[in-house]
């Protein structure tokens, strides 16, 4: 009954894609704007890796994945978004995909990269979801089967965003982010403290990360502010 109860749990949580659902709304706006600095951040060349982390669970960080997954996408980038948290995964949920192989058999040699990789209605965007929950994630994501994945899909992808767990919960994001490019930390507005954000920085930091921004999440702009005004109708 336990275990019932939080997969359905999941399963309400599963995030909106509201870049695909509501592309002129002013939540979709900032997503796009949010691109565009992630694309300024590497002038000297296309970033070909991006982990997208948290400091703590519930702050927004797979609806911020699965978002920007789609508009890198749409701009016509050839993207695979990888569910990497393998411990409570959800983005076979937003995309209403099964979960039956992913990338735990990918790491542990039981299929190779393209075997993995599931198809979207989205042009551009394919999935590689979490898989089975493995008993060693953070063995998993460590090893040299990881990298020889990361070097697989360059040849087939121009990014692979990765969907991390939280920083503060487990060691897992730092260990992607060790290997990726670049990190977007995200943050909770109104619910995320300030201890928490800097220790997440800390240790990600400590890891040889390339924090290239942070993104805060569930702030609520007035209706009277100059961005809402602007984007807030539809023509």
């Amino acid at each position: 009954m336990a275990n019932k109860k939080k997969t359905n749990s999941l399963r309400d949580v599963a995030r909106k894609l509201v870049v695909v659902t509501d592309p002129k709304s002013v939540v979709s706006e900032q997503f796009r704007t949010t691109r565009t600095n992630i694309n300024f951040s590497m002038p000297d060349g296309d970033l070909s890796t991006l982990l997208i982390t948290s400091s703590l669970p519930s702050e927004g960080k797979s609806t911020v994945s699965a978002n920007l997954a789609c508009l890198f996408a749409q701009e016509g980038k050839k993207v695979v978004l990888i569910d990497a948290d393998m411990r409570k995964p959800t983005v076979h949920y937003t995309f209403h995909m099964t979960n039956t192989i992913g990338l735990s058999n990918l790491l542990t040699k039981k299929i190779d990269a393209m075997e993995a990789v599931k198809e979207t209605d989205i042009e551009n965007l394919k999935i590689i979801t979490s898989g089975p929950i493995p008993p060693n994630p953070a063995d998993l994501l460590s090893a040299k089967s990881m990298d020889e994945v990361i070097v697989e899909l360059k040849k087939e992808f121009d990014l692979i965003l990765f969907d991390a767990p939280p920083v503060l919960s487990v060691t897992d994001a730092q260990i992607l982010a060790n290997k990726s490019e670049g990190t977007i930390l995200v943050i909770s507005a109104g619910s995320t403290d300030k201890d928490s954000a800097l220790k997440a920085k800390e240790l990600l930091l400590a890891s040889k990360a390339k924090i290239i921004g942070t993104v805060m999440n569930n702030f609520k702009l007035e209706k009277d502010h100059y961005y809402y005004q602007y984007y807030g109708t539809t023509e």
